[in-house]
């Protein structure tokens, strides 16, 4: 038997914490080796950063990550119980601190040259990465990078393809502003939307995938209501903010504390739903709380590839109409779609 220990030095999920309790990856080895764990193999991504005289556990060897199916194809052979720690920052903490100026940020990007990708696939297959992403031409299904998500750990470079460049020194450019509501090819102007009457709690979805802010919209209009002296709660539930996963928060405001009883939304109870992303707007468990008598929604109509891209090349998004599946649970007279938007 072999335990795979993972250790990317915080608690990543919810917010890059750092974990309690003095920990590392020499002091994990040490505790399993006296609990009979034998042999022990550390892989990382930077099998250098360790000085020398680390107090490893005796018989720990260090192997780059490149190695790591060598590694356990070794330990699967071996009799007893064996351990693989691998010891790498969470790729989400990464842009984190990055953005903190914590965190070396290498000045390389990967880009793919869509005149020459054939849409093999093979750059995801060898890095398992969401931030390869199909992009459809006049010529078929190409890839490319999604430079707001990219961990720059350079792994989809490795494969065997020549439409790959990487870009040194250079920087991204930056998007434009959006025009303004009364400006040519602007969205109309949204009405003013009348406010709740707040006789029982009013229900907030919000919907996402990890990483876009979904938790930070939910806290927003939490405060918001909070420093009106109003009764709130929130409650999120947390996806894999590095593999794109569902994210939920459900936010419930009252008149007063005491009447908030239940801090999730129940079945049919949402009274707004902000979509951030269109196939976790539509899944059933965000259906499951519209109804079409309350439920207003507004949503993102662009959807993100699901982590089904990663293995088969030739994904496409469900069949189904996701946004009539929204319009059908709020009920067709609560959808609104102005006209003339998007701008040709």
């Amino acid at each position: 038997m072999t335990y795979k220990i993972l250790y990317n030095d915080a608690v990543a999920m919810t917010g890059g914490q750092h974990h309690d309790g003095p920990l590392d990856p020499p002091m994990i080895s040490r505790q399993i080796a006296a609990e009979g764990v034998h042999p022990i193999i550390v892989v990382t991504d930077e099998p250098d950063k360790y000085p020398a005289g680390t107090n490893w556990a005796p018989g720990v060897t260090i192997r780059h990550r490149d190695e790591l199916d060598q590694v356990q194809r070794e330990l699967r052979e071996v009799p007893g119980v064996s351990a693989l720690i691998y010891d790498q920052t969470c790729a989400s903490e990464k842009r984190r601190r990055r953005k903190r100026n914590e965190y070396p940020d290498p000045a390389k990007r990967a880009v793919i040259n869509e005149a020459v990708c054939e849409g093999c696939g093979d750059c995801s297959d060898k890095s398992n990465c969401l931030s390869v992403e199909p992009l459809e031409t006049e010529f078929g299904r190409k890839r490319r990078i999604n430079q707001s998500t990219c961990n720059k750990d350079y792994s989809c470079v490795k494969g065997f393809c020549p439409s790959f460049v990487t870009v040194e020194g250079g920087q991204l450019r930056k998007g434009k502003a959006a025009p303004r509501p009364d400006a040519a090819g602007a969205a109309p102007a949204l009405p003013e939307p009348a406010r709740a009457a707040l006789d029982a709690p009013y229900g907030v979805l919000v919907t996402g995938i990890g990483g876009t802010g979904v938790i930070t919209i939910g806290q927003i209009l939490a405060m918001a209501a909070h420093l009106e002296g109003k009764g709130v709660s929130v409650l999120d539930m947390s996806g894999l903010a590095q593999k794109g996963g569902p994210v939920m928060s459900h936010v419930k405001i009252a008149a007063t504390p005491e009447e908030l009883h239940a801090a999730r939304i129940g079945t049919g109870d949402a009274g707004l739903l902000i979509g951030c992303d269109l196939v976790v707007s539509a899944s059933p468990d965000a259906v499951s709380r519209m109804s079409p008598p309350q439920t207003r929604a507004v949503v993102n109509a662009t959807t993100a590839p699901t982590a089904e891209f990663v293995k088969n090349p030739n994904w496409r998004l469900p069949g189904s109409d996701l946004s009539r599946d929204i319009a059908d649970a709020c009920g067709a007279a609560r959808v609104h779609r102005p006209r003339n938007w998007p701008p040709r």
